[in-house]
Parts: structure tokens; C-alpha cells; sequence
């Protein structure tokens, strides 16, 4: 792992602590530095800008509600997805959208991959990144949103597997079930798919 996401966890781990203490400048900036990440993930789920603000409003009144009881999450940033994911599954259970969460088909999750990350090397690699993002959109939700999660905010399995809410063995065999089905979309290797996803999504860091 890098310096520098290493000094992000510790950072955001100090703001928790003394949010925690009851200290409003904390709060406040816990909610600054996550705010617009928080939306951004929000968005893949529902294009209704006031579920997801309701939702991250309720979020953060909760948080500093519930302060005192709150534990020490090892990931700052994936307590605050996994949360905010509970809170809009919720408020769209409510206006009856879907009903069973474990069924790929009864949430929506879409994402728009960009290419803004690097320079594309040759016309081959071209081709292949522009047939990734459009193969991504016909995939199951739940397989659109783990591979969100693994490539383009660059989490780990365990890390995964917390915010899905599903076991470690799950995430990988989700992972894998969407790596199946792009590659028998593109018609090309898993090493070829894994290479354009990361090229197309420009994950941060690679965790195991």
C-alpha cells in the first residue's frame, strides 16, 4: 500500500476519533472530505438526486446522533459506503422498487467508465477499452457494482465483501462471474479483460 493512502486512513481515522469525542469540527469534516464521494456513489444507484441526498443527510444525522456507541472501523471511507448503501436500499424499499437485494435484478447500479486516466497506446487497446464500456452496461448490478468497487475505487475483497454485505468467498465468485461474462461478451482472455478494465478505470492501487 502506498505513503499516501496510508496517511489518508490514518487521517481520516484521527477526524473519527475526535468526531467521536463530540468534536463539530471533526464532523464537519468528515462530511466534507466523503460528501462528494458519498453522492457520486449514491448516484450508481438511483438518478433521484433527493433519495440521495435525503440519504446522506439522514447518514450523517445518525452518525453524530450515535457518536458514543460508534465503533472504530478499520476503513473510515468503506463504513460510510456501506452505510449510506443501507440507508438508499431502504428509502427505495420503501417506494417499492425491489424487494430481495440478493437478486441481481432487483436494484439498479450503473456506471459510466471513463477514459481520462491515460493516454490510449495503440487503435487495438482503443477498440477494446470503447467494447468494455459498453459490455459493462448490460451487466447485472451487483456485477456492474463489484467491479465499481474492485477497479475504480481499488478495494480488496474483505473490503468488497463489507460493503455488499456478503462473504469474502461470494465477492470473489461475483468478481469472477462478471469477469466470465465479459469475457464471453468480448470474445477475448480474462488477462485482457482485467488489463482494459484497469486501463479504462484507472484504479488506484491493486489490493489483494
Amino acid at each position: 500500500m502506498s505513503q499516501s493512502i496510508v496517511s489518508i486512513n490514518e487521517d481520516n481515522t484521527a477526524i473519527w476519533l475526535a468526531f467521536k469525542e463530540g468534536s463539530w469540527e471533526a464532523y464537519t469534516q468528515l462530511y466534507n472530505i466523503h460528501f462528494k464521494a458519498l453522492n457520486n456513489y449514491g448516484y450508481k444507484f438511483t438518478r433521484d438526486v433527493n433519495i440521495i441526498e435525503d440519504a446522506v443527510h439522514d447518514l450523517f444525522i445518525k452518525l453524530w446522533t450515535n457518536r458514543a456507541t460508534l465503533g472504530n472501523p478499520t476503513s473510515v471511507k468503506n463504513y460510510l459506503y456501506k452505510s449510506l448503501r443501507g440507508v438508499i436500499f431502504r428509502k427505495m424499499q420503501v417506494q417499492s422498487r425491489f424487494v430481495d437485494l440478493e437478486c441481481e435484478t432487483d436494484y439498479n447500479f450503473s456506471f459510466e467508465i471513463s477514459f481520462d486516466h491515460q493516454i490510449i497506446a495503440n487503435e487495438e487497446e482503443r477498440e477494446l477499452q470503447l467494447k468494455i464500456k459498453t459490455v459493462v452496461k448490460t451487466l447485472p448490478a451487483r456485477q456492474q457494482e463489484i467491479i465499481y468497487l474492485r477497479f475504480y475505487e481499488g478495494l480488496g475483497y474483505e473490503e468488497i465483501a463489507d460493503i455488499m454485505e456478503i462473504n469474502i468467498n461470494s465477492a470473489y465468485k461475483l468478481l469472477y462471474k462478471a469477469f466470465n461474462n465479459l469475457q464471453g461478451a468480448l470474445k477475448t482472455s480474462k488477462l485482457a479483460v482485467i488489463i482494459g478494465l484497469y486501463s479504462c478505470l484507472g484504479a488506484y492501487v491493486y489490493k489483494n
